[in-house]
């Protein structure tokens, strides 16, 4: 058995700290701030809940290859909410929903486009391709398919990899389609990303953890101990120390130092290579950071109270920016989320409504640089507040005059609270005509050092973070049965 350090708390962190213990291995923790989860969390402000992370959870389908992966980490304890949809696109021309029951979202895409209906019912059979692929296909969302329908499928969701999420939307006629297909991710991302989306959603497989990103993020680190292992929070990670090629312990902030057999690093790289380790970013990193496919993104966002529970939308409404807000925010669509169906999150007879805009790296890196101009920043803020409530009282009438901002955060944020370069929550944007990118976890010239982080897998995510933490902790069982002279195939996880 040896002595694991995980340096970072977030999602890549418990996933490897309990892959370790469950290996039999003995793990501490050290998040840096006072709760756990990384970008998987929340915050309480004025007696109402903030939800900073989870718009749909990929795996929350029993029959699907990912929900034991929620499950073995404690993340869905509390259950699972289906919404009806994921979201609605609704423009002057008209409105399309992402329904979670594929018949409804067929006959409301057919509907609302009758003379795309060719290019649709193609579309429709990758997404029931890939639902076939994760075992949610057919009507009741529990169907596997086997090789041969992999096979049969793999020329269409080729030709969607190989398409842009624009040149998806370019194809059809309907302008109110065209917008639907490009609302979501953007343009850039590749078209079979959005198939992936529709797939996860139509084979209710992007459920909600109930209690939001902060509890799933809680009850993780409560699997975590439950196990066995150590949690400090408030331990800021200031150094790992090498000797002879070989980490020996980690320097803390409050003076404190921690010994270890291996070492897991789950930050950005970009706060990892020459900050908490001397080595230069690996090539493959500084590949990704460089390409100019792969982007990075991050978002800002503003939560309101409002004094009505019952909108006149559910779950999410993309709409566009009008063109008097589009200086200030700089991009195309606008997302409003409300949370009714967490009636925890706010008081009787209100609910909190969140929107979120998405920026590229230079505006990302223009937030982050007002943190040396504190007014300018604040000035900012409110500025996008104002543009924010105006939006959406403009798609939601009865919201007039019944919103009370509850805070406002930033790429800034993300780059004070997680220590990412550009702010990004995820890692890149997945391009297409890019095979996927698997990243080893070793760290070339440290033989017991190894990174967990999203980085690692493009485009980042949950579920990605939960698998690089499993591969890191597994890395460590193969090097450790290694130096015992055992066969290198992982032990077998104890019954705990």
């Amino acid at each position: 058995m040896a002595n694991v350090l995980i340096i970072g708390g977030g999602l890549s962190g418990l996933s490897a700290g309990i892959t370790a213990l469950k290996s039999g291995h003995s793990v501490t923790i050290c998040e840096s701030h006072s709760v756990v989860g990384g970008n998987l969390t929340g915050w309480k402000r004025g007696g109402y809940t903030i939800d900073n992370c989870v718009h749909w959870l990929t795996g929350t389908n029993p029959n699907s290859s990912a929900y034991k992966t929620w499950q073995d980490l404690g993340a869905i304890k509390n259950g699972v909410y289906i919404p009806d949809s994921l979201f609605t696109y609704k423009t002057d021309r008209g409105k399309i929903t992402l329904f979670s029951d594929a018949k409804k979202f067929e006959k409301e895409l057919l509907f609302a486009a009758p003379e795309d209906e060719d290019g649709i019912r193609e579309f429709l059979s990758a997404v029931n391709a890939v639902r076939k692929i994760t075992g949610t296909g057919g009507e009741n969302c529990d169907e596997k398919g086997g090789a041969f329908d992999l096979i049969r499928s793999a020329p269409l969701l080729i030709k969607y990899h190989f398409m842009s999420t624009k040149e998806l939307s370019d194809r059809f006629s309907s302008a109110l389609l065209r917008g639907f297909f490009r609302s979501l991710l953007g343009d850039g991302f590749s078209a079979l990303a959005f198939v992936f989306v529709c797939a996860t959603i139509t084979g209710k497989n992007g459920g909600l953890p109930i209690g939001g990103s902060l509890a799933a993020a809680g009850n993780a680190a409560e699997r975590f101990t439950a196990l066995g292992g150590e949690l400090l929070l408030g331990k800021k990670a200031v150094k790992v120390n090498v000797r002879n090629k070989k980490a020996v312990s980690a320097d803390f902030s409050d003076g404190t130092t921690i010994y270890a057999d291996y070492f897991i690093l789950t930050p950005d790289p970009s706060a990892v290579f020459g900050k908490l380790i001397d080595d230069k970013m690996p090539r493959a990193f500084i590949k990704l950071y460089n390409s100019p496919k792969y982007v990075r993104f991050s978002s800002f966002h503003c939560a309101f109270a409002c004094e009505i529970s019952d909108l006149s939308f559910k779950g999410d409404l993309i709409v566009d920016v009008p063109e008097k807000h589009k200086k200030l925010l700089r991009y195309g669509q606008i997302v409003f989320r409300e949370f009714s169906h967490e009636s925890g999150f706010a008081p009787e007879g209100m609910t909190v409504v969140q929107s979120m805009v998405f920026c590229d790296e230079k505006y990302c890196k223009e937030f982050i640089s007002l943190k040396n101009s504190p007014r300018e920043y604040a000035e900012k803020k409110r500025l996008i507040a104002e543009a924010a409530a105006d939006i959406l009282t403009e798609n939601c009438p009865a919201a007039r005059g019944k919103l009370k901002l509850i805070d406002v955060w930033t790429p800034a944020t993300y780059n004070r609270y997680t220590g990412a370069e550009t702010g990004s929550y995820m890692s890149f944007t997945m391009p297409p005509k890019r095979l996927p990118v698997k990243i080893s976890p070793k760290i070339k010239g440290i033989r017991n050092a190894f990174l967990a982080t999203q980085w690692q897998q493009p485009p980042g995510g949950l579920p990605n973070a939960a698998e690089v933490g499993r591969r890191a902790a597994k890395a460590i069982d193969q090097a450790e049965r290694f130096s015992l002279g055992y066969p290198t195939e992982s032990r077998t996880a104890q019954n705990v």
